[in-house]
């Protein structure tokens, strides 16, 4: 099976970069030819483009949250993610982009696609490259969803 993890958000805007900080502690633990860990600093249409061709995509990144504590970590199947944001105001959201893909008849699609979010009440978007406390500390919980949400589907095939 053939996966890819992609943090997503921008180094420099604090914890926007969070899904990228997990990602690279993910890329350190991981050593299969059959997963991909890479970074994304876009979304909608670009960000479905990265994930053409796999089997599953795992994606790491902040979520703005109303009802989830700030720095709560989750795993959130796409089919129960209402959206996500997109880099580009003239872009559409992933699952925007997914859905007119189907329609056009793309079959590359992972068939599955899971987000561990990283609950915010509020993304910040102040300069920095540093994490909130908070957001540090969601960290090493994220890492373990994405490691677990892996090793499940390394199991399954072999």
């Amino acid at each position: 099976m053939k996966t890819i993890v992609l943090g997503i958000g921008n180094l420099i805007l604090r914890d926007d970069g969070v899904g990228i900080h997990v990602a690279n502690e993910v890329k350190k633990q991981i050593n299969n030819p059959d997963v991909t860990v890479d970074e994304a600093i876009t979304g909608g249409m670009n960000l479905l483009d990265l994930l053409l061709g796999y089997d599953k995509a795992i994606l790491i990144d902040a979520v703005k949250s109303d009802d989830g504590a700030h720095g709560e970590v989750r795993r959130i199947p796409i089919k129960e993610f209402s959206t996500m944001h997109s880099c580009n105001p003239h872009d559409v959201s992933l699952i925007e982009a997914i859905d007119m893909a189907k329609k056009l008849g793309e079959s590359r699609i992972p068939k599955e696609i899971i987000i561990i979010g990283v609950m915010m009440r509020k993304i910040p978007c102040e300069f920095g490259e540093d994490l909130s406390d908070k957001i540090a500390a969601a960290v090493p919980e994220a890492v373990k969803l994405t490691l677990n949400e892996i090793k499940k589907d390394m199991k399954i095939s072999s």
